[in-house]
This record gives C-alpha cells, sequence and structure tokens, in this order.
C-alpha cells in the first residue's frame, strides 16, 4: 500500500515538473500578450510598469529572468550528478538579475550582479572541488578514506602491541638475571 502511494506521488511530482518545463516556453513569450499601458489588471492584482516603459516591458524583463532561473532550479533539484552544486551558481545569478529587475529603477540592468554571483562561487567551487577529490580518489585511484583510516587504527594498535613485547621481554630478561 505504502510502494501505491510513493509511486502516486512520484508520478504526479514528475507529470507537474514536466508540464512546467512544457510550458515554460509559453512562459517565455508570455510578455507579447500583455497590454501596452502603464498598468494592467488581473483577477483583482495590479501590475505597473515599475520603472520601465510599460508592462509588456516589464514582463518581458521579468520572464526572462524568472523562466531560466525556474528551470536551473528544476535542474538542481532532479539532479543526481555529482556537480549538481555547480548549478547553484547561475542559480544565484539569475536570482540576483532578477533581484534586480524587481527593483528597477534606472537604467542599469544586469551590471552589478556579478559581485554577487564571484562570492556564491567562492564558495561552491570548492565544495564541488573536494567533492570531486574524493569520487576520483576512491573510485578513479581506489583509495577508500575509511579503509585507510581503519588500516592506520590497527597499524598504531599492532605498534603499541609491539612496544608492550618487547617491555614484558626486557621485564623476563631482567628477572631471569636476577635468578
Amino acid at each position: 500500500m505504502k510502494d501505491k502511494f510513493t509511486v502516486k506521488k512520484k508520478f504526479i511530482i514528475e507529470g507537474f515538473l514536466s508540464l512546467l518545463i512544457a510550458i515554460t516556453p509559453l512562459m517565455f513569450y508570455f510578455y507579447k500578450y500583455m497590454p501596452l499601458e502603464e498598468t494592467w489588471s488581473f483577477l483583482g492584482i495590479e501590475f505597473t510598469a515599475n520603472g520601465f516603459n510599460d508592462v509588456s516591458d516589464a514582463f518581458y524583463y521579468y520572464f526572462n529572468k524568472i523562466v531560466p532561473l525556474l528551470l536551473l532550479v528544476i535542474w538542481y533539484i532532479t539532479s543526481r550528478n555529482w556537480w549538481y552544486h555547480a548549478i547553484l551558481i547561475p542559480i544565484a545569478m539569475y536570482s540576483f538579475q532578477f533581484f534586480n529587475v524587481l527593483n528597477y529603477e534606472n537604467s542599469k540592468l544586469d551590471e552589478n550582479e556579478i559581485l554577487y554571483v564571484i562570492a556564491v562561487t567562492m564558495v561552491v567551487v570548492p565544495i564541488v572541488y573536494f567533492i570531486r577529490v574524493k569520487l576520483v580518489d576512491k573510485h578513479v585511484h581506489g583509495i577508500d578514506l575509511e579503509a585507510m583510516d581503519t588500516e592506520l587504527q590497527i597499524l598504531k594498535e599492532k605498534e603499541e602491541l609491539r612496544k608492550e613485547r618487547e617491555k614484558l621481554e626486557q621485564r623476563q630478561k631482567t628477572a631471569s638475571k636476577k635468578m
């Protein structure tokens, strides 16, 4: 019964993600169907030009950032590759650009976000590199760090036993000399 529920849930989630991916071209060109006015009301929500010439231009810039961001987030969530953390870099870039478009005040877009993306990159790149090093060591070179730790522990114990044996032999020699 539980397996049927998880399979149904998986199909629903995968179906939703597939539908979302399929409608992204429609979302990308949604601005073409927007009115060329300063404001637009839809279902009681009023959208403004937000510093752009008209609502159509505003939605053009919004969806030029939302659609790639959405696709990258879906890719990040569904990726099973070891390097999926690297997808965080373009996600951060589009997020900062989208935030800049939402707070649009002057004619400068997509200019200063690189400074924020560099900070994100400085965190993500070492994480991805260390994951890569561990995988290469384990799968390419056949180095298993846990096995190495276990082997080192065994060697330490053997060394301690050897020292104990030497001490016992030394005591035995001194005891036999006294007799």
